[in-house]
C-alpha cells in the first residue's frame, strides 16, 4: 500500500474511533465521562481532517 493509502486507511480509523466514542457518549449516563468522550472524539475527528488535507496536497504528515 501506498503512503497515501496508509494515510488514508488511518485517516479512516480515527472517524471510525470517533463515531465510536461519539456513540460510547450517548449511553453515558455520567455528564463528566460523556463530555470527555465527546472531546476526544472532537481531537481524532480534527486530526483526521488535518491528514487527509495534508494527503490531498500530496503532502507527507510526517
Amino acid at each position: 500500500m501506498s503512503v497515501s493509502g496508509e494515510s488514508r486507511g488511518r485517516s479512516q480509523q480515527m472517524r471510525a474511533k470517533a463515531q465510536e466514542l461519539n456513540e460510547a457518549a450517548d449511553r453515558s449516563q455520567d455528564a463528566e465521562e460523556r463530555q470527555r468522550l465527546r472531546d476526544k472524539a472532537r481531537r481524532l475527528m480534527e486530526q483526521s481532517e488535518r491528514e487527509s488535507r495534508m494527503d490531498d496536497r500530496g503532502m507527507d504528515p510526517m
